[in-house]
């Protein structure tokens, strides 16, 4: 039996712009799979921001199929964080050796706030280098011309925490 894993990692920017994908095997879909399924989150939060006042967990946005669910957080600088769990994803042998009883067959909202806090004080880390420019990572610049170029995040830190914080989740872990 397996036990859920993270599949992607998506940071989407104020503007609706990818800023990072990170994808985690052993899912086999593609990049722009990922991207085309984190596209269609942002409808979600829309529809959710009236709604939403104090907590910025908005737990399950979408279950895309048997496999795979979407889970968001927004932080109050209006950057989106996706986290895409793939339900049967990491081999039991696998999660066992971390120190997991029991294959876990559903998700309580709660499970991925250890790994969502981790993500946005990666983000925070990130923004408070000196050398980061958040604006520069918006596809508008400051007269809204578009800009051309990259508008990922290029950070290897910020990247390396990322991954990190990808393959050490599971359910029912405390902190990252």
């Amino acid at each position: 039996m397996a036990s859920p894993a993270i599949a992607c990692i998506g940071i989407i920017g104020k503007q609706n712009n990818p800023l990072h994908i990170a994808l985690f095997p052993p899912d086999t879909r593609s990049r722009l799979d990922f991207s085309l399924l984190l596209t269609s989150t942002l409808d979600i939060f829309e529809a959710r921001l009236a709604r939403k006042s104090v907590d910025q967990d908005l737990g399950l946005l979408q279950a895309v199929d048997e496999r795979l669910a979407c889970y968001g957080w927004l932080t109050n600088t209006g950057v989106k964080m996706v986290i895409v769990v793939d339900m049967a994803g990491r081999p039991a042998g696998r999660a066992e050796g971390r120190g997991a009883a029991a294959a876990i067959v559903g998700l309580r909202d709660a499970d991925l706030k250890p790994a969502f806090k981790a993500l946005q004080t990666a983000y925070v880390h990130l923004l408070q280098n000196p050398f980061y420019d958040p604006d520069a990572h918006s596809p508008l610049s400051s007269n809204g011309e578009y800009r051309s170029g990259n508008t990922q995040i290029t950070s290897k830190k910020f990247i390396d925490e990322v991954r990190r914080i990808g393959e050490a989740w599971m359910p029912g872990v405390g902190t990252i």
